[in-house]
């Protein structure tokens, strides 16, 4: 190689080497942006093709899901109001009460799973939980946490 282009090489290597060492560009999403975005990927049709070998799996794979990820903010039982959720302020709902949004609408569940929302739910569906496991906890909190507590609580 040429005395000239090895010092053309070397300049576009030290061009390239500076321009590497500067701030980066990249500016997370804002959590609006992340629950537009998991709105946007929704799509009920995701869950047409889960099969469960038996509902007692569905109920065992949602109560695991729960406890990984959900037990945190909702607590133990469903609740919420947890210590945990309190110390980043927010204002968990309970899932448990009668009068709970979703209780009857495993489809609206499933949503809210997926897309979160901008008061602090994360956007499960886009940040590492399958549809299947989605289908699974959704199936938890409507046939099986809701029912074991409300009927504990009947007048």
């Amino acid at each position: 190689m040429s005395a000239r282009r090895c010092r053309i090489a070397a300049a576009l290597l030290l061009a390239s080497s500076v321009g590497a060492c500067q701030e980066p560009e990249f500016e997370p999403p804002s959590r609006a942006e992340r629950v537009e975005e998991a709105a946007a990927r929704f799509d009920p049709a995701m869950f047409d093709t889960i099969s469960w070998a038996s509902e007692a799996q569905r109920v065992l794979e949602g109560n695991a899901v729960y406890a990984a990820e959900c037990r945190r903010c909702h607590g133990t039982v469903g609740r919420g109001g947890t210590g945990y959720a309190r110390s980043r302020g927010l204002e968990v709902p309970s899932l448990v009460e009668a009068d709970w949004p979703y209780a009857d609408d495993p489809l609206a569940v499933r949503r809210r799973i997926f897309t979160g929302h901008e008061e602090g739910m994360p956007t499960w569906g886009i940040a590492g939980i399958s549809a299947r496991q989605i289908d699974a906890v959704a199936a938890y909190l409507t046939d099986d946490l809701r029912p074991e507590i409300l009927e504990g609580e009947a007048p």
